[in-house]
C-alpha cells in the first residue's frame, strides 16, 4: 500500500516527524527513507508492487522536484513510452515514476488525466511549493492539518499526525492543493449528459467496462488474492478474474464458528472458478479481542464500518501471517452505484441517483476507509475494480429510473450484465447480507451484548453527554466513540456522521445500519 507523508516548512525536528511516519510502518516494510528538501521533510514507506528494484525506492526526483507517491498508476506503460520520446528518461519499472515528468509537461492539469488510485505529496521547486493531490474516490487515503507553527502537514493516515496537528481533516478527494487553495479537478457524482441506453445496451457497457476494470488490476509483480464473501460483488470479480488469468485464483472468505452465513455460497463460487479456497473461522472471543486493534486502525466510530472492518481484519491477518499474497481485490463500491437494500424504498429515480451521489462522496470515510485500513495494515494493497473510473462514470450517467428497483431484484442492472456463465444462476441472483451480517448475524449481537456490559442505563446517558458532535444513540455506538476517542482525542470532525439509511424516506427511520432491520430484509443472508 506504501505510506506517504509530507511536511511543508523548516521548523519540526526530524525525530518529530519520523515518530508521527513511523505509526504506518505497516503499509510499507520493505524500506524506507525521510529526505530534506530545504524547506521540508517528504517520508516515504515502501511495499513493492511494481518495479521490484532498489531504482523503484521513493521520493522520487527530477531536477530539484520531488514526489512521494501510494498508488497505482493505470496503462502507465504506453504514457511511460511517450515520455520517453520527449527525452525523459527512467530508472525502474514503477508507475509512479512517470509522475513527475508528467508534472513538467503538464502541471496540475495531469491530474485529471490520470487513470490511477492515488495519494502523493509533490515538490515544485521552481516555485517552491508543495503541490498534494487524491484519487477522485479517495481509494487511497490522504490526510492533512495544520503544526502549532502553522506549517501544513500531509500523511497517509490520520495516526501520523495525531499529536502533530490540533485538527486533522480528510484530503478532499477529486482535487489537489496547488500550495495556497484546494481545487476540484473531477467530480465522480457530478454528471453531464444523462445516458440514455437501453436496457440492454447498459448491461453490456456495465459487463464491458466492470471487466477492464478488472483486468488492469491484475497487473502486479507480486502474487495476488481475492476476496471472496460469497455475495455478488466479490464473486463477480473473482469469476471475471479467474477468466481473464486462465489459471486458479487464490480467494479468501471468513466467518463465524457457530452461523457463518456466506461460507457455503463463497465455497460454491470457489468451486464454480475452479480456485484454490481458504476458509477463515473466527469465534466470539476473536471478535472481541479484534475489537479495540479495529477501532485503532481504522480512525473511525461508525458503527456498520466497525462491523464490517472485524472480519475483513482478521482475514486479512489471515493472507499475511499464511501467504505471500501482496495484493488483494475486493468487492466494495457496488452497492453505492447499483443500491443497497434500504435504496428499494427511495421515493423517485432523482433521490436514488441524489442518495447514490451522497455515497459516492462519502466512500472515503465508510467501506474505502474500511477496505484500505483492514488491507493496509497487515502490509498489503487493496484494488478495488468496482471503483474503476470509467465504469464509475458510466454507471452514475445511467438513467437513475433504470438503477430503481423495478425489477424485484436488487441491482438488477449488475446481475443482468452478467447473465451467462460468470456464475451459478442462484448465486447470481442471490440477495445477499451485509458484510458484517453475513460473517455470522452472532458477531453483531455479540457485539451489541458486550457494548450493553460495559454501561449501565445512567453511565450510557451520561457518557452520551460528553460528545456534542455525532452523538451516541446506543451504547453499541458509545463503546465506539470512547475507544475512538483514545486513539484519536477530539478528531471525530473526520468522518462526517454514522452511515445510516436515508432516515427521510418511509421505511428508513431505524436505529441501526444493518440491512436486517429492515422490513425488506427478506430472504438476505439465507
Amino acid at each position: 500500500m506504501c505510506s506517504i507523508m509530507g511536511y511543508c516548512g523548516k521548523s519540526m525536528p526530524l525525530e518529530t516527524f519520523q515518530k508521527g511516519f513511523d505509526r504506518t510502518i505497516s503499509r510499507g516494510p520493505d524500506d524506507a527513507r525521510i529526505i530534506h528538501i530545504g524547506n521540508g521533510l517528504l517520508g516515504f514507506h515502501r511495499l513493492a508492487i511494481m518495479g521490484l528494484q532498489p531504482e523503484g525506492m521513493q521520493p522520487f526526483s527530477l531536477d530539484g522536484d520531488y514526489l512521494i507517491c501510494n498508488g497505482e498508476i493505470y496503462g502507465f506503460r504506453p504514457v511511460k513510452e511517450q515520455l520517453k520520446q520527449k527525452g525523459y528518461r527512467f530508472y525502474s519499472e514503477s508507475d509512479c515514476e512517470i509522475l513527475l515528468p508528467l508534472y513538467r509537461e503538464y502541471g496540475v492539469d495531469m491530474f485529471r488525466m490520470l487513470d490511477a488510485e492515488f495519494a502523493l505529496v509533490l515538490y515544485d521547486h521552481r516555485r517552491d511549493k508543495f503541490i498534494a493531490a487524491r484519487d477522485p474516490i479517495g481509494i487511497r487515503p490522504l490526510f492533512y492539518g495544520k503544526d502549532e507553527n502553522g506549517d501544513m502537514l500531509f500523511a497517509s493516515e490520520a495516526k501520523n499526525l495525531v499529536g502533530l496537528c490540533k485538527k486533522i481533516i480528510p484530503f478532499p478527494p477529486g482535487h489537489y492543493y496547488d500550495g495556497e487553495n484546494f481545487v476540484c479537478y473531477r467530480d465522480m457524482t457530478k454528471v453531464e449528459t444523462v445516458c440514455e441506453d437501453d436496457l440492454e445496451t447498459v448491461c453490456r457497457k456495465i459487463r464491458e467496462k466492470l471487466v477492464a476494470g478488472i483486468e488492469k488490476r491484475l497487473d502486479s509483480d507480486v502474487p495476488l488474492g481475492f476476496l471472496l464473501s460469497g455475495g455478488l460483488d466479490s464473486s463477480l470479480v473473482c469469476s471475471v478474474a479467474a477468466k481473464l488469468l486462465k489459471k486458479p485464483i487464490e480467494t479468501f472468505a471468513i466467518g463465524m464458528d457457530t452461523d457463518a452465513i456466506d461460507l457455503k455460497y463463497a465455497r460454491e463460487v470457489a468451486e464454480y472458478i475452479g480456485s484454490h479456497h481458504h476458509e477463515v473461522i473466527i469465534t466470539k472471543e476473536d471478535v472481541l479481542e479484534a475489537l479495540p486493534k479495529v477501532v485503532a486502525l481504522l480512525g473511525t466510530y461508525d458503527i456498520t464500518t466497525i462491523r464490517a472492518s472485524i472480519g475483513m481484519y482478521l482475514v486479512c491477518k489471515y493472507v499475511h501471517e499464511k501467504t505471500d499474497i501482496r495484493v488483494l481485490l475486493t468487492g466494495e463500491i457496488s452497492d453505492e452505484l447499483f443500491g443497497y437494500k434500504y435504496t428499494d424504498f427511495a421515493p423517485d429515480a432523482q433521490a436514488f441517483q441524489k442518495e447514490s451521489e451522497k455515497r459516492v462522496r462519502e466512500l472515503y470515510m465508510y467501506d474505502v476507509l474500511r477496505a484500505d485500513r483492514c488491507i493496509s495494515v497487515n502490509s498489503l494493497e487493496a484494488r478495488v475494480p468496482f471503483g474503476d473510473l470509467a465504469f464509475v462514470e458510466y454507471v452514475m450517467s445511467v438513467d437513475p429510473a433504470k438503477k430503481l428497483n423495478t425489477y424485484g431484484k436488487g441491482k438488477y442492472l449488475l446481475r443482468h450484465a452478467f447473465e451467462g456463465d460468470y456464475l451459478p444462476h442462484d448465486i447470481l441472483m442471490r440477495e445477499k447480507a451485509a458484510f458484517s451480517d453475513a460473517v455470522g448475524h452472532s458477531m453483531v449481537d455479540d457485539l451489541k451484548a458486550y457494548a450493553e456490559e460495559q454501561y449501565s442505563d445512567k453511565e450510557f446517558e451520561a457518557g452520551c453527554k460528553k460528545y456534542a458532535f455525532a452523538t451516541p444513540f446506543t451504547k453499541e455506538s458509545l463503546l465506539y466513540r470512547d475507544l475512538f476517542e483514545q486513539y484519536y482525542p477530539g478528531q471525530a470532525e473526520m468522518i462526517s456522521d454514522f452511515w445510516m439509511p436515508n432516515k427521510d424516506w418511509e421505511g428508513c427511520d431505524v436505529q441501526d445500519p444493518s440491512a436486517r432491520v429492515l422490513a425488506n430484509y427478506g430472504d438476505s443472508g439465507k
